[in-house]
């Protein structure tokens, strides 16, 4: 093999791997990135009591921030659940009930991101959404299950105030999607409503 191939193989091997490292760097700096507008995006919606999107264009806004395990999940809600949505936090699901209000609040995230944290729930674990005009509910995880992604009944209003987390199971599954869905149910805590 001639020297000029090997030259050649070699710029090529080294410009896939700069390649590489740039698209690595550049995901993790666009997903901290994001992460810090959707933060302050929450700031504004709080403050303003209205919602406020996160970047101009952005086609979701922070409805809810959502904390767990004593603290150590903090997660800003966003409106809607396209996968563009959960490729940026957790989404509150269309048509049921809102953060704060009467029924049951439906959210969804991805088990390999956001919703990871789901696997360590147990029940009798509190869980706390706090809605745009600050007010926090407390709930506590009473069933954890693994239901068929056509079981839509997790979702509907069960006439009482609830919480349900749902995200896609196996958590270690190499393939993304699959039809089952693992699902954290919470039931309000009666004691009402805290004022963060």
């Amino acid at each position: 093999m001639s020297a000029r191939i090997r030259h050649l193989i070699f710029f090529a091997l080294m410009s896939l791997s700069i390649w590489h490292l740039f698209q690595g760097g550049y995901i993790h700096a666009k997903a901290w990135l994001a992460q810090q507008l959707i933060q302050s995006a929450w700031h504004d919606t709080m403050e303003n009591e209205k919602s406020i999107q996160p970047w101009p264009g952005a086609d979701t806004y922070p409805v809810a921030r959502l904390t767990a395990q004593k603290g150590s999940v903090d997660l800003v809600v966003l409106s809607g659940t396209s996968d563009r949505t959960l490729a940026f936090g957790p989404g509150h699901m269309p048509g049921t009930a809102q953060p704060g209000r009467p029924g049951n609040v439906v959210l969804s995230g991805h088990r390999d991101t956001h919703f990871a944290f789901l696997r360590n729930l147990n029940i009798g674990d509190q869980i706390t959404l706090q809605n745009q005009a600050g007010i926090a509910n407390s709930y506590e995880v009473t069933t954890t299950e693994v239901v068929h992604k056509s079981h839509i009944e997790v979702a509907q209003d069960a006439g009482d105030d609830r919480i349900t987390l749902i995200t896609c199971y196996p958590f270690d599954a190499i393939v993304p999607g699959g039809p089952l869905r693992y699902v954290v149910m919470a039931r309000a805590v009666p004691a009402g409503s805290l004022e963060i």
